[in-house]
């Protein structure tokens, strides 16, 4: 057989196959193409091995066949493609799907807070019992406003980004238990409480709230979220519906983690702004503005991508294969 009369016959198949292996934005007509030409193209190679197995048109077609293969067999989505759906879909969902219980865990946090901060405004003798006044002087005029600028701005921004992504993570891990969010959330809200009365009590509110409300705003509410979908794993095996335990505690688990990969996002950009913008000489107004900024921008993001994903009746979880099937139980 001559095999570069073969070649010439058959090379349109080839370079198409070629085109098409080298092609990213593949439709569903290309697709077809690209398998019935990748079969062609097999049954080519086979002939034009059996005559020379080594010669220039067997090594070249191997090529193209292999390029073909690797295209057919890659992952169906594009990593832009992947990158797209996770913001715009699955987790705006997930955050969408816990707004409610943020919101309400915000709330607790908030009552809790002023229920600490009024008692001991109330009653600031007990200051006294706990700190000398030496003590709570340095803290209200040095302490609590050199925390913000005492090391680098970057340095500080890592350190309060990674700290605060822990916390999150820990409570979205751990929420299963059902103690740790409120444990957690208790804790906070005391403390914030108290260093808001021990400000008060030496007239320096004022300072208190121009350094915590323009990073605090969003890095409180991410806490929030953490709690929210830490607290409705904790619901999943409580109340699971007509799933098992175990499968109800899956489906919810695989969609809210995505919820903790979220907020990594969010508190970098909470962090950003606590290095950068709260120890800043801005006016505080601009700077609070800023904070409001951001977490307006989060809860628009939430609620327009996440309603427009609910309406379209999707969820955040993993495909039907890699998530298994679910048993409907009576």
């Amino acid at each position: 057989m001559d095999l570069e009369a073969y070649a010439n016959t058959h090379r349109p198949d080839w370079e198409r196959l070629d085109e098409l292996a080298r092609y990213r934005g593949l439709s569903p007509v290309d697709v077809d193409e690209l398998v019935e030409l990748y079969g062609r193209a097999s049954t080519h190679l086979s002939i034009v091995q059996a005559q020379a197995p080594d010669g220039p048109y067997a090594n070249r077609l191997s090529l193209i066949i292999a390029r073909a293969r690797a295209r057919l067999t890659s992952a169906t989505g594009s990593p832009v493609a992947g990158a797209k759906e996770f913001f715009a879909v699955k987790l705006p969902y997930a955050l969408y799907q816990i707004r409610w219980l943020t919101i309400i865990l915000a709330a607790a946090f908030v009552a809790i807070a002023l229920a600490y901060g009024t008692w001991y405004a109330n009653n600031p003798q007990f200051f006294d019992a706990i700190l000398p006044e030496e003590a709570q002087i340095a803290y209200v005029e040095e302490d609590f406003v050199d925390y913000y600028s005492e090391n680098p701005a970057a340095s500080f921004t890592t350190l309060v980004w990674v700290n605060n992504a822990w916390i999150a993570l820990q409570e979205v891990a751990f929420g299963i238990t059902g103690f740790f969010v409120p444990y957690v959330l208790w804790a906070n809200a005391q403390g914030l409480g108290t260093s808001a009365a021990l400000m008060h009590k030496h007239d320096e509110l004022d300072t208190f709230f121009a350094f915590i409300l323009p990073h605090g705003l969003m890095e409180l509410t991410a806490i929030f979220i953490a709690g929210a979908a830490g607290l409705r794993i904790f619901w999943a095996w409580v109340a699971p519906g007509r799933t098992t335990r175990l499968q109800s505690l899956a489906y919810w688990g695989r969609q809210l983690i995505l919820v903790g990969l979220g907020l990594v996002g969010v508190l970098l950009i909470s962090g950003l702004v606590e290095g950068l913008v709260t120890p800043s000489p801005l006016p505080t107004a601009l700077k609070i503005a800023i904070g409001a900024l951001v977490l307006a921008a989060y809860w628009v993001y939430t609620w327009v991508f996440g309603s427009r994903a609910a309406k379209a009746n999707v969820d955040a979880d993993v495909a039907d294969y890699d998530g298994g099937r679910q048993t409907i139980t009576g």
